[in-house]
């Protein structure tokens, strides 16, 4: 299980960009503090990086 990674929602969309909005959208999460395990791929580390200061990732 060392390929996953766990990435939470800490931080609120409203205020972020319709890109950003897509973005987290497209990473699984839907409401604050809710967490999903996903793949360990470059396509999913990239996701991760343009949305960074909203996501807590494990």
């Amino acid at each position: 299980m060392s390929n996953m990674l766990e990435i939470t929602l800490i931080k609120s969309t409203i205020c972020s960009s319709k890109k950003q909005c897509a973005v987290v959208r497209g990473l699984g999460l839907r409401k604050m503090h809710q967490t999903v395990s996903l793949q360990d791929t470059p396509e999913i580390r990239g996701m991760v990086r343009k949305v960074s200061h909203m996501l807590k990732v494990k």
